[in-house]
């Protein structure tokens, strides 16, 4: 298997380097045609890599990649699941390099080289990886179970078309279990394994005040500036302590024991090397809990826009009609995304002076789930880790959202393991994402092993 893979790890880079030159941004239309035109490369891919049987599933939407393996129906069968959209690139002028023209550098972390691409690390390197893993399976006779794939165009843009097919294909969905490579790992020295990802809400507001913008030195000091309130509003979302202040939003959360949160201690982490890395003099939020707690296993509410009035060269002294912003929570066991977004959008109402008028606008969401550390799935995935890096990864709480995953277990009753290759330091969702080539051609070689170990545990 590692000789294969060796012989043939530059193929395998070209043609990820292929994939990635597709701009397949799944929430800009314009870019629909080459969404589309990802979708049949990785459907030619599967089928190039050996699948019984491999299509392009349309939907409203972007389409859905559908491909099986079936070497014995008397076998365990998996489902990977993975997605090919991607991000958009904005700002382009951020990037070092264009970002749908791949190049390989050299870094300090990554000696071996890094893709630098959109998309290299959030999901199609981590997917292709999947793809010749089975290719590699194949050509060695090592295959131990079935395998079906489902490849999704439009998890960037909230997955609004998968539950729709996961429920008009649960037959030709059934597995055992769902292996998802979407996450990360703590370091290339020190692997580890998801165990857990919170859930989001995520919502947009507006605040109108005046029917037009106008003349802050003739209405300024008497009409309302939506912009000041709104920033008014959204400060009082928190308090003091970091405790978001929405009533009831902390009634159903999942507080972990003393020794649970010992557990997740065990994992490296040099606040120092953290503040360095982000260039930052401290660290911020909910007062009694680490900063890898408050990353993992406790909920949040942060801004991640806002806009209003005169933004253009120089200055426009307006006072706006209008100002908005984009705020997200990431939720923990067992918050439900949809109370959440109620409980936010009554609160954000009821707090709204006079001199305005709010819009709340709910976008999507997922709900939190965790996969249990002794299941076979989880436990096959570590014993792969063990045998191909050489140390037993640590389990982790994941502070990002996958929302299919919540939905799997709900359709389909199938636990997740989230095996994942990348690194914090991979600025994926941010100019200049990489993905390191050491870390795809070793989670090329930790799959299979993920298998053997899956077949063996459930004989």
């Amino acid at each position: 298997m590692k000789a294969y893979i060796q012989a043939n790890q530059d193929r395998f880079i070209a043609e990820l380097l292929d994939l990635l030159r597709i701009p397949s941004v799944s929430t800009d239309e314009k870019f629909a045609p080459d969404v589309k035109r990802a979708a049949e490369f990785v459907k030619d891919k599967l089928v190039a890599a050996g699948v019984d049987f491999a299509e392009v599933c349309p939907t409203p939407g972007h389409p859905i990649v559908y491909a099986e393996k079936i070497i014995d129906k008397n076998l365990p069968t998996v489902l990977m699941y993975g997605h090919y959209d991607v991000q958009p690139a904005d700002p382009y002028e951020l990037w070092t390099s264009p970002p749908f023209e791949p190049v390989i550098k050299k870094t300090i972390l990554h000696p071996d080289g890094a893709i630098y691409a959109r998309g290299a690390c959030d999901d199609k390197g981590q997917i292709y990886m999947h793809i010749k893993a089975l290719e590699a399976m194949l050509q060695t006779n090592s295959l131990p179970c079935n395998i079906k794939f489902m490849i999704e165009g439009e998890e960037e843009c909230g997955s609004s078309n998968l539950e729709p097919f996961i429920k008009a294909n649960k037959e030709r969905l059934k597995a055992d279990v769902i292996l998802i490579s979407d996450t990360g790992i703590i370091a290339n020295d020190c692997p580890s394994i998801e165990s857990g990802l919170r859930g989001l809400a995520y919502l947009e507001v507006e605040i109108t005040g005046p029917n037009r913008d106008l003349h802050s030195g003739v209405y300024g000091g008497g009409v309302a500036n939506p912009i000041n309130t709104l920033c008014e509003m959204i400060a009082s979302l928190k308090d003091e302590n970091g405790m978001i202040t929405i009533p009831h939003f902390y009634d159903k959360v999942q507080n972990l024991s003393l020794e649970e949160r010992a557990e997740l201690a065990k994992a490296p982490f040099v606040l120092e090397d953290y503040k360095k890395d982000l260039d930052i003099e401290e660290v911020s939020g909910e007062v009694g809990y680490t900063t890898n707690e408050r990353v993992s296993i406790r909920p949040t509410l942060d801004v991640n826009g806002i806009w209003g009035g005169y933004t253009g060269k120089g200055a426009k002294t307006v006072l706006p009609s209008k100002a908005a912003a984009k705020i997200s929570m990431r939720l923990v066991p067992d918050q439900e995304p949809e109370e959440i977004a109620e409980l936010f959008q009554k609160h954000f109402e009821s707090i709204a002076p006079k001199s305005v008028k709010v819009v709340v606008t709910p976008h999507h969401g997922g709900y939190p789930v965790v996969t249990p550390i002794n299941s076979v799935g989880f436990m096959a995935a570590s014993a792969a880790f063990e045998e191909v890096w050489g140390k037993k990864p640590i389990p982790t709480r994941g502070g990002g959202s996958i929302p299919i995953v919540a939905l799997f277990e709900k359709e389909l009753g199938l636990k997740s393991v989230l095996m994942g290759f990348g690194l914090d330091s991979d600025a994926i969702h941010s100019p200049n994402e990489h993905y390191g080539v050491f870390n795809f051609l070793k989670g090329i070689e930790t799959i299979p092993a993920f298998y053997r170990h899956y077949a063996k545990m459930m004989k």
